[in-house]
């Protein structure tokens, strides 16, 4: 998995595409964290090319960033207010600002793209050492599924098929580590494309020994974005923990 440890992978593979993919309706994100913004400011953890941070900031609440990859923040700043936002390029392990923020958010299950277990941790430390007092640490993220991991393993998925070119996506679970590797791969006339991507992921609870460790405490778990009740059935979850 070393490759993974590099914070700008994901960037240079997806930036100039990012923005055209799938993504979720930022909407419900924003207004669960301007709730919880106070007076600021806020930091997201990969920024990258501002799905939740612009929509944040259009409320008037100050946002920073740290994002691994320049050319998420170059996607950032071409958009309008993206330029205004104090970001730093680097590891979001190393939350490498001073603060103090009242709050700091990691969203879309991309503390997972930490692969390593230690990085997770630091993670957590470091944003507890930026955050105010009482400031909070709004986590979201799958729930993993055992069943899932066995579909995604069995069944390569198409991802699309023209008369030049064919892709598909390919999964490998080491249930042991906690661990994937994905791996997109595009036939074409220009040749064969790679696009690996991996995470290390962990269940709810595994991430709330991360956040005790550090000094948090889980004050609130959420299925959704909504503020739905989070239960046994429930495939994601977004967590608040409190300084």
């Amino acid at each position: 998995m070393s490759m993974f440890n590099d914070p700008g992978l994901f960037g240079r593979q997806w930036a100039a595409q990012y923005d055209a993919t799938s993504n979720p309706d930022p909407a419900r994100a924003v207004d669960f964290l301007a709730g919880m913004a106070g007076h600021g400011p806020v930091l997201e953890l990969a920024i990258g090319t501002g799905r939740v941070a612009l929509p944040l900031a259009a409320r008037g609440i100050a946002v920073e960033g740290v994002e691994g990859s320049p050319e998420m923040v170059e996607k950032l700043r071409a958009k309008p207010g993206g330029a205004d936002l104090p970001v730093v390029i680097g590891d979001m392990a190393d939350v490498g600002v001073r603060g103090p923020y009242t709050l700091a958010y990691l969203v879309f299950n991309t503390l997972f793209n930490l692969v390593d277990a230690q990085r997770q941790a630091d993670c957590f430390r470091n944003v507890a050492r930026v955050l105010a007092p009482g400031g909070a640490f709004v986590i979201e993220a799958f729930v993993p599924n055992l069943a899932d991991f066995e579909r995604d393993e069995a069944q390569p998925q198409v991802r699309h098929v023209t008369e030049d070119s064919a892709s598909f996506r390919m999964h490998r679970y080491d249930r042991a580590a906690q661990t994937f590797v994905r791996q997109n791969v595009t036939f074409s006339a220009a040749g064969v494309r790679l696009e690996p991507f991996g995470m290390s992921y962990l269940w709810p609870e595994q991430i709330d020994r991360l956040a005790e460790q550090a000094g948090l405490h889980l004050e609130a778990r959420y299925a959704g974005w909504e503020r739905a009740p989070f239960d046994a059935a429930s495939t994601d979850h977004v967590s608040v923990y409190r300084l």
